[in-house]
């Protein structure tokens, strides 16, 4: 099927309370009649709770409605078709980035080998921790806007390290969830250390020493590293792709080979939560099925 991109923003059928349910107004304005449409919308299922629902006006447009939550969250309904094309494009891109990883890391051990708090070290520490702990990046903006921090932005009031025990980050994560990870990497738990003592204002964990003043170390920078260790392609957020996909994959891999029995096994299949751990079940809803082969992690 040949899809039709739709603009939100562009001619819409707009959803309307009405009595206990809703009622539909097409792009001319009129109340929407048409029984194949209107089986079209209930199809897509939107929540009821979402406010400020614009749905696409034609079968085939890649995007089939959007609205906002009750969280004040812009959200949207794609197309089937185009969900699976995004599906096959992701695992193309997850595969890419497991062939690249084993180089990555050796580059990452490397640089952690080296002394001080040069830029590569402290680089190489963040990417270590993408690797290990499941970490979101986070963003400056975010950090500022909402409070919410993600590695780049983690303060050192929200790291303790116990004598000869592990760097425990607490911090306010996306959506306003606690997250508490656990790290015991040597090497990484010695640049956090050094990191923590360092003695200059800004309270941003990740820093490197450069002509005698401490920079900040921001999301872009950590970004530019792995593009140079994975590819121009490759972010911070496919080190939470790839471990999701080798978690379902080896989840289905030892699993009946039953189709019934697949399914159910990938609708449980564990993923990364935020807390940095793999639970054996997960309610958060997904479309998109483990990819059939997978490079070894």
């Amino acid at each position: 099927m040949r899809l039709r991109r739709w603009d939100p923003a562009g001619p819409a059928i707009l959803r309307r309370r009405r009595g206990r349910g809703f009622g539909y107004v097409d792009t001319g304005g009129e109340r929407l009649r048409d029984a194949e449409t209107l089986a079209r919308i209930r199809d897509l299922v939107i929540p009821p709770a979402w406010t400020d629902v614009r749905i696409c006006p034609w079968p085939h447009g890649h995007l089939q409605a959007v609205g906002t939550d009750d969280a004040g969250r812009r959200q949207y309904l794609y197309h089937e078709a185009w969900r699976e094309q995004r599906d096959r494009e992701k695992f193309a891109r997850v595969r890419e980035f497991g062939r690249a990883l084993p180089k990555a890391r050796a580059r990452i051990a490397e640089d952690l080998a080296t002394r001080g708090l040069n830029r590569r070290r402290v680089l190489a520490a963040a990417a270590r921790l993408l690797d290990i702990g499941f970490f979101r990046i986070g963003g400056e903006t975010y950090a500022q806007e909402n409070g919410s921090h993600g590695l780049a932005t983690v303060l050192r009031s929200h790291v303790s390290v116990a004598r000869g025990g592990p760097v425990v980050f607490e911090y306010p994560a996306k959506s306003g969830q606690e997250r508490v990870q656990a790290v015991a990497d040597d090497e990484v738990v010695a640049v956090v250390r050094a990191l923590m003592r360092r003695r200059e204002p800004d309270q941003t964990l990740l820093a490197y020493y450069k002509g005698r003043t401490w920079r900040e170390l921001r999301s872009s920078d950590v970004n530019d590293y792995l593009h140079e260790l994975c590819g121009d392609d490759a972010s911070a957020k496919d080190f939470r792709t790839w471990h999701g996909t080798v978690l379902a994959a080896t989840a289905l891999g030892t699993a009946s080979d039953d189709p019934a029995a697949l399914s159910r096994t990938a609708a449980a299949a564990p993923r990364p939560t935020r807390s940095g751990r793999s639970p054996s079940t997960s309610a958060t809803p997904r479309r998109s099925p483990a990819p059939p082969t997978s490079t070894p992690p």
